[in-house]
């Protein structure tokens, strides 16, 4: 990954122990005269590499010792992405190379995920036009256009691609989808890596501008609507206990004022009852 640090390995296939003052290793871009990093039993492995690769190639002495005469690379970047070959020569005076080997290094950065827009918002128009934007990613994507209502890929045809590389040496992708109007139309942009064996995908909805423009519709399940309708109804349901409280309260004192006046009215008949049994 681009920013990353890699190991190429180089290792002499048999165990075995060598004496540094005999070898002689170099590295190199395969097919070409640029030397990556090398080291000289004379002790001059300075000063003759590439300045690409100036202080972010080393040899570890240790580990040469034992056989391994692997590269270590930092801060890989896209340039990097090279055949790398590897040549170990012992006693250099006779003929005869210890190893040789060629080692490829591919070299991958994650796209952004793709952001997509439209430039058509009035009814009239007879086309939409979408926009596609993903940056900072390698090697060079695929883009595809995708019909998300069956999920088939729009023709090529239908898009037009820029694809170049940035100040990073990263590449930047902006496609272009132009397509007939149609009500509902929902479409999504795949950038692909294939050699990271990814796809970011992103769509846009365009929606029909007939029917219900400029309404809107609240849902009646919203805990916000809910909480309101709670708070308005209290005041109705304290007035609502407020009256039945009253008419209660008044029909009770009816009802003793009825009582008190029965009560006095039998006082007065018994003792004319009681007169009358008498005479």
């Amino acid at each position: 990954m681009v920013g990353s640090d890699v190991e190429l390995s180089c290792v002499f296939p048999h165990r075995s122990h060598f004496d540094l003052n005999e070898l002689y290793v170099y590295w190199q871009i395969s097919g070409s005269d640029t030397v990556v990093t090398y080291y000289l039993s004379d002790n001059k492995s300075e000063g003759h590499e590439d300045p690409r690769y100036k202080d972010r190639a080393h040899l570890l002495l240790d580990r040469m010792k034992q056989g391994d005469f692997s590269l270590h690379l930092q801060n890989v970047t896209p340039q990097d992405a090279q055949q790398f070959k590897c040549l170990v020569i012992k006693e250099p005076w006779k003929p005869g190379k210890l190893l040789e080997k060629v080692v490829r290094l591919n070299v991958a950065a994650n796209f952004s995920v793709p952001v997509v827009s439209t430039s058509s918002n009035t009814s009239q128009d007879q086309e939409l036009t979408f926009t596609c934007m993903s940056t900072d990613g390698y090697p060079r994507p695929n883009v595809y256009w995708i019909n998300r209502t069956d999920n088939s890929l729009l023709h090529e045809a239908l898009q037009n691609n820029t694809v170049f590389l940035n100040q990073r040496g990263l590449y930047d992708v902006v496609s272009i989808l132009t397509i007939p109007r149609t009500p509902h139309v929902d479409v999504g942009c795949c950038i692909e890596n294939v050699l990271l064996h990814q796809n970011l995908t992103s769509s846009s909805q365009a929606e029909s501008f007939t029917g219900n423009k400029g309404r809107f519709t609240k849902s009646p399940d919203s805990p916000r609507e809910e909480e309101n309708a709670a708070l308005y109804s209290l005041p109705s349901l304290l007035s609502a206990a407020a009256v039945i409280v009253a008419v209660a309260v008044a029909w009770g004192c009816r009802s003793r004022r009825r009582a008190r006046r029965g009560y006095k009215g039998a006082q007065a008949a018994v003792p004319e009852r009681e007169l009358t049994d008498h005479a």
